[in-house]
This record gives structure tokens, C-alpha cells and sequence, in this order.
């Protein structure tokens, strides 16, 4: 089963919907997704949307990849920075895969289409990303073309004496 991913498509209520069922489920599946499962719906919402309010502000764009049957399977946020000395790069956030769908490739597929994405908004020369230590993750951002540029030990406490490092990856596009 493959995905079919879109740039930007509209945010109706189906989509809206999507997207929080699959933050939730990825969440609880024990992505790093900026929550600690279990979480719900509730938990979930306020920050999408925040996320869904840069994207109508213009601050960022949506990459999302249905699955066959047109359920949001993938998404990933491309928000710019603000900063004038730093608008040659992007960060890439809230990086999901279902995980009826994860091992398929279509992580590889949704950070190929972000990178896409990134490579058609002028001006653009790399997208970063930060992920959780402690995972793998590093290892799969490497395996598609990004490289550890920063760590900082400690930085995310996922519960009371449990911390993770804060990795910054970099895909330079040019």
C-alpha cells in the first residue's frame, strides 16, 4: 500500500480530524511528537491548533500523505524561521508515520516529499529538525540525507528522572 502525499491541502473538519487521530495514535504508540502516552484527543488538540493557526498565518505549510483509502496516514509541518539572518532554512515538525503503516518505507516517502516541499519555496537551502534521543531516531534522519548538528543531554524529561537528549538534524538542500 502506498501513500499519495499532498503540499498544502485544505484543512477541512475530515482533515482536522485526521490529523488529530493520528498525533493520538502515533502519541500512544510511543512516537516523540512532543507528548508522553497515554494521551488523548484532549491532550492533543490545543496544540494542533496552534499548529493549524501558523499554517492559516502563513508561517507554515502542511505536508500530508493518505492512504489508499484516503485516511491521514502521514503529516509533517514545514515552518519557517522568522529570524532575517536565519529565512535561508526551515524547521520540519510534528514528523508522523501511522504505525499500521510504519516499516513500509513511508517515513522515507514523507521526508522525500517534505524535502520536496522545502526545495520549491524560494530561498530555501536546508530544513532542521529536532528529535527525541534514546529512540533510533537519529539513526533513520541519517539514513535519509540528515546529519546531527547539535545535542543537547537532558533536555526533554519525558517523566520525573527520565530525560532524553534534544538532537538537531540538518538536511541541506542545495
Amino acid at each position: 500500500m502506498s501513500l499519495t502525499f499532498t503540499l498544502d491541502p485544505a484543512v477541512t473538519p475530515e482533515l482536522r480530524d485526521g490529523l488529530l487521530d493520528l498525533w493520538v495514535d502515533v502519541t500512544n504508540a510511543g512516537g516523540a511528537v512532543g507528548f508522553v502516552a497515554p494521551a488523548t484527543a484532549e491532550d492533543i488538540r490545543p496544540e494542533l491548533v496552534r499548529s493549524l493557526a501558523r499554517l492559516a498565518q502563513g508561517h507554515s505549510r502542511l505536508v500530508v500523505g493518505h492512504d489508499e483509502e484516503g485516511r491521514v496516514a502521514a503529516t509533517a509541518f514545514l515552518t519557517f524561521n522568522t529570524h532575517r539572518l536565519m529565512g535561508h532554512w526551515l524547521w520540519l515538525y510534528t514528523v508522523m508515520v501511522h504505525p499500521k503503516h510504519q516499516g513500509l518505507g513511508h517515513g522515507r516517502d514523507l521526508l522525500a516529499a517534505a524535502a520536496d516541499a522545502a526545495r520549491g519555496i524560494d530561498g530555501i537551502e536546508a530544513i532542521r529538525l529536532g528529535c527525541r534521543g534514546g529512540l533510533g531516531l537519529e539513526r533513520f534522519y541519517a539514513s535519509c540525507g540528515y546529519r546531527e548538528v547539535g545535542r543537547v543531554p537532558d533536555a526533554i524529561r519525558v517523566a520525573p528522572g527520565e530525560y532524553r537528549d534534544d538532537v538537531t538534524m540538518l538536511l541541506t538542500l542545495r
